[in-house]
């Protein structure tokens, strides 16, 4: 067994994107609860639509206050999604020195995101990764509906496995497969490590769950048993896909801590503190969030 693992928070992206738009200090309120937690790694926003996505309109702004949040809290990696080569650049240019881009395996959920299918997504990968390293900045490919699609339904491993081939052979740094619409189990999270592990070489790959049908942590943990080291988690359990209907309940940082704490895995994030920044989330979306540990709290330790 692994003995850590890292997180990704990505409540401020993929948490706020389904949410109404709140104010610019809300958001960095949240973040400042997050930093607190020791997260090392916070996907900050998305340089996209802002008609698609108005809840991150304010991406460039956000991007101004990470020098400052970086000069405060020491090494931390902001990063930020980017739908094509135009959002690329424009990360870029706001001083953004880690991006991700995402690659739909299925046609139906490509189009419906971004307006264009796999193979079209999947060629602009070239054009994304050289804006980025010209800039100096890393790059990730997510592979979104890894496991399902809500229009196409089950995605053959192959089509993953396709996107990332070209992925690490235009030579994106890091990879990521994700359950958009959290559909997968363990069973099927294994099987597509398996597929994907003769092609990746040296680039690390990454997993994304939701807990929309109650297995998003079991799925982490059955990825965690495969090797993977980086998870995605979004503290309360914010978030889903405004372009994947059903789509809900990214697994919530705290819940994943407890798990990998007891079981012996370091992930460097304070539980405590974790707990409060749910808290501060739920109240700067002003309803209630599925998080397990922000309703019960942590067990009692003696």
């Amino acid at each position: 067994m692994i003995g850590s693992v890292t997180i990704r928070e990505v409540c401020l992206r993929d948490g706020l994107q389904i949410e109404r738009p709140i104010p610019l200090a809300a958001k960095l309120a949240l973040l400042e609860a997050v930093l607190a937690t020791g997260v090392r790694e916070v996907e900050v926003t998305a340089f996209v639509s802002p008609s698609k996505v108005p809840a991150l309109a304010d991406a460039a702004a956000l991007a101004a206050e990470l020098p400052r949040l970086r000069q405060q809290h020491g090494d931390v990696e902001f990063s930020a999604l980017v739908a094509g080569p135009g959002g690329a650049a424009r990360a870029v240019a706001a001083g953004m020195t880690s991006l991700e881009y995402v690659v739909s395996a299925a046609d139906g959920h490509s189009r419906a995101n971004v307006g264009r299918g796999t193979a079209e997504s999947t060629d602009l990968i070239a054009d994304i990764t050289r804006i980025a390293h010209d800039g100096g900045a890393t790059i990730e490919v997510i592979v979104a509906t890894a496991w399902d699609c809500p229009f196409d339904g089950p995605t053959d491993p192959a089509r993953v496995r396709d996107v990332v081939t070209a992925a690490v052979e235009l030579g994106t740094d890091r990879v990521a497969v994700a359950d958009t619409i959290g559909t997968t189990t363990p069973r099927r999270v294994t099987t597509l490590l398996d597929v994907l592990r003769p092609v990746l070489g040296d680039v690390p790959v990454g997993a994304h769950f939701h807990d929309t049908r109650g297995a998003g942590l079991a799925s982490a943990w059955a990825a965690v048993t495969a090797g993977v080291t980086r998870l995605d988690a979004s503290v309360g359990g914010l978030g889903g896909c405004p372009f994947a209907p059903g789509a809900s309940g990214n697994i919530a940082t705290e819940d994943l801590v407890y798990l990998l704490r007891d079981s012996g895995i370091d992930t460097g994030v304070d539980l405590t503190a974790a707990i409060h920044a749910a808290a501060v989330a739920r109240d700067a979306v002003g309803h209630d969030l599925p998080s397990a540990l922000l309703r019960a709290g942590d067990r009692i330790l003696g």
